[in-house]
């Protein structure tokens, strides 16, 4: 089992930046891909990022590739997001994600991620 806690959500003018933790308990949490994902009101949870255990693969939705950057530390049971050049439509809750059979392949599905925080709210104000 694998539980997830996010944090570091809050209000930011537009163009500024945020970082997002995920803090994992469980010690497989270092061999499962993880991912963040994001619900804005009214809409579908969409995918955002994902990386593989190691960190050396990562996947970004086409509307934030350039901005976000997804990594993780094992050796402390982290994943994070460092969100930069924020936008009005950025403004959503987010979840990190951690998906057991995705090891070395992040996958962008929602179906594939088991485990799931209680998501944090980013609010981007213009």
């Amino acid at each position: 089992q694998v539980q997830l806690v996010e944090s570091g959500g809050g209000l930011v003018q537009a163009g500024g930046s945020l970082r997002l933790s995920c803090e994992a308990s469980g010690r497989t949490f270092s061999t499962y891909a993880m991912a963040w994902f994001r619900q804005a009101p009214g809409k579908e949870r969409e995918f955002v990022a994902a990386i593989n255990w190691s960190g050396g693969t990562t996947s970004y939705a086409g509307s934030v590739k350039g901005r976000f950057t997804i990594s993780r530390d094992n050796a402390k049971n982290m994943g994070y997001l460092q969100m930069n050049s924020l936008k009005p439509e950025d403004t959503a809750v987010y979840y990190c994600a951690a998906d057991p059979q995705g090891g070395n392949a992040p996958r962008r599905g929602r179906i594939w991620y088991d485990y799931w925080g209680q998501g944090t709210q980013v609010t981007v104000s213009s």
